[in-house]
């Protein structure tokens, strides 16, 4: 299932090294949208850590390594 364009947003601020409240600030919602966000995104990735979360951001480019 392909990350929604919200969810991607996320993965790739996670990708660059951001704290959700950061993210939060930088797509102006709330803590608890970026925390679910993330969660589906992780689920959907099927991966268990903000390590995987990177990993995919760099392999995807999403951010550059």
């Amino acid at each position: 299932m392909p990350l929604s364009d919200q969810e991607t947003r996320v993965v790739k601020l996670v990708g660059e090294g951001h704290t959700n409240n950061q993210i939060a600030k930088i797509l102006n919602i709330n803590l608890s949208t970026v925390e679910n966000l993330r969660a589906a995104a992780m689920r959907k990735l099927n991966v268990s850590s903000s390590a995987s979360l990177v990993r995919y951001a760099v392999r995807n480019g999403l951010v550059e390594a």
